[in-house]
């Protein structure tokens, strides 16, 4: 059937009319009530698989979400696979900043991002490539910075927003300092976005992502975070229980799956920046910017805790900056693929480990400090050589500086470094700036951020 120019016209404006229509409905922001929460869950348990079952017992150690971490070689395969089936990353290029980070390629260019928040879901690589957090949910405004009862948290906050049993994509109505009087307990599938705004969480507790799945945390300055616990907190709309102490991380990662940490600045917290334990995998930690810390990323629960060694870890486009002393990462059992970052401090070394994980370092920029007794990027810890000697650890592209050295070991097997693989390396010549911007970004409505 032949159509008129101007009815082509007509029907090209109307289609135009509708695609704005429906971006419009999905801008609608959402602030839940206490009154409604109970509601929200029957419908999300009614129309969701993914959120039945839930078990819930009276001592907090034994709580375990359903979507803890039952089989982290599942989720390994699961993951690899996804990697092998793409010979080239997924088409992110929607906009094009040319940096060659392709997290930030994907999606800084574009002026109305404040529009299309939920394209940065689509961002992702690495081992966490398939992180979506609350992509697929409504929006939250956290407009309250208060955090009175971690039991009973008011709507508008921070708290009340992660605890929800449904995906949400959680952004900021202003500028503000969150001070947790207890761990901030996430549940699955939320986004914590925090573009457009300059939101600390700080002087107080931090983050605790136990025994869930799909979490992205992006745009935060978190710091000063301090041991907390001997209490009661909310984990869910129909949980709370007993918290013994926590240790003071930035962000802990305990038992949990798809995790995305992107374009935080992270500093000066009581224990570690991101600790990721228990069985924890399909992770990526990409973009962030560490400052003034000792022990800055713990990757592994202990040398006897061999649930770890499915544990993969993509490490990639970070600034590891002034007063830092060790662990960027610090690695037990596992894959570990540390790429393209920029290290420019440290005091005691960069990479270290003790449970014969596997590293595969590509296309970092190691500067050594001034101290000669401290210019080797790895340590291999309370190991003698005729242990360590047969892990795998390597050297691809990194560029060495200012007499930093890189020991390797390991008869380089190939099985070994596959899974250790996560994403293409950048040539080193080429960190300054793909990490130039690391750290939580000054993004502003209406402009490229």
């Amino acid at each position: 059937m032949a159509y008129s120019l101007p009815r082509i016209a007509t029907l090209l404006v109307l289609a135009l009319f509708f695609v704005a229509a429906a971006a419009d409905e999905e801008q609608q922001p959402l602030n839940l009530r206490k009154e409604e929460s109970l509601e929200l869950l029957q419908s999300w348990k009614k129309n969701s698989s993914i959120a039945s079952n839930r078990v819930e017992k009276e001592d907090q150690d034994e709580v375990r979400n359903e979507h803890a971490v039952d089989n982290p070689e599942e989720i390994a395969e699961s993951v690899n696979q996804s990697i092998m089936n793409s010979t080239a990353r997924r088409n992110l290029g929607y906009f094009s900043c040319s940096t060659g980070n392709p997290i930030d390629d994907c999606w800084r260019c574009d002026p109305n991002w404040q529009s299309h928040r939920k394209r940065l879901a689509n961002c992702a690589i690495g081992f966490g490539r398939n992180a979506i957090g609350g992509r697929d949910g409504r929006y939250y405004v956290v407009s309250d910075p208060g955090d009175d009862d971690p039991v009973s948290p008011r709507p508008g906050t921070l708290r009340h927003a992660v605890i929800q049993d449904r995906p949400l994509w959680i952004v900021f109505k202003r500028d503000m300092v969150i001070t947790l009087k207890q761990e901030l307990i996430m549940n699955s599938f939320k986004t914590i976005d925090g573009r457009g705004a300059n939101v600390h969480i700080a002087n107080g507790a931090c983050i605790t992502i136990q025994f869930v799945t799909n979490v992205i945390i992006h745009g935060l300055h978190i710091h000063d975070c301090r041991p907390t616990g001997n209490a009661m907190v909310r984990s869910s709309p129909i949980h709370y229980g007993w918290r013994t102490m926590a240790d003071g991380d930035g962000i802990s990662i305990f038992g949990s799956s798809h995790i995305w940490v992107d374009h935080n600045s992270l500093s000066n917290c009581a224990d570690g920046l991101v600790d990721a334990i228990m069985g924890s995998t399909a992770i990526t930690i990409s973009n962030n910017f560490f400052t003034h810390h000792n022990e800055v990323i713990l990757l592994g629960h202990s040398d006897s805790y061999t649930r770890d060694k499915q544990m993969q870890v993509t490490i990639a486009y970070n600034h590891f900056g002034e007063g830092l002393i060790q662990r960027m990462p610090r690695c037990r059992h596992g894959y570990f693929h540390v790429v393209n970052n920029d290290y420019t401090h440290w005091e005691m070394y960069a990479i270290g480990g003790s449970a014969d994980p596997t590293i595969n370092s590509q296309g970092n920029r190691y500067l050594a400090p001034a101290n000669p007794f401290a210019k080797e990027v790895t340590k291999r810890v309370d190991s003698n050589g005729g242990v360590w000697k047969s892990w795998n650890w390597r050297s691809q592209g990194d560029l060495l500086l200012n007499g930093a050295y890189f020991t390797a070991s390991g008869a380089g097997a190939g099985a070994s470094y596959a899974r250790a693989s996560s994403l293409g390396a950048k040539p080193s010549s080429l960190v300054g700036m793909m990490t130039s911007t690391a750290g939580a970004l000054g993004c502003r409505r209406g402009r490229s951020c």
